[in-house]
């Protein structure tokens, strides 16, 4: 009985030893897949800050847009006025 109860001891021993080995393959993995997570966490803050910084340059070109709009319709309402002012005179 003392030989099986080594044997027995022993296939345990080996369990345990299989599922460490296990379990250390596991922490590396789930270690590295963490590692990948984190650098495309900082590659999508990275794009997403530069996509801020983007859409307020685009939201400045476009109030500049409006402004110059604005200024184009004052422009064409005076040059009318002025053209209308020149026919009157009919020289």
């Amino acid at each position: 009985m003392a030989i099986t109860g080594r044997s027995v001891e022993g296939e345990a021993l080996d369990r345990l030893e299989d599922k460490v080995r296990l379990l250390v393959a596991l922490v590396g993995r789930m270690r590295n897949e963490q590692a990948q997570t984190a650098d495309a966490l900082q590659r999508a803050t990275r794009e997403l800050d530069d996509t801020r910084a983007r859409l307020k340059d685009a939201d400045a070109v476009a109030a500049e847009m409006a402004t110059l709009k604005d200024e184009r319709e004052t422009v064409r309402t005076r040059v009318s006025s002025l053209l209308a002012q020149i026919e009157d005179l009919n020289l």
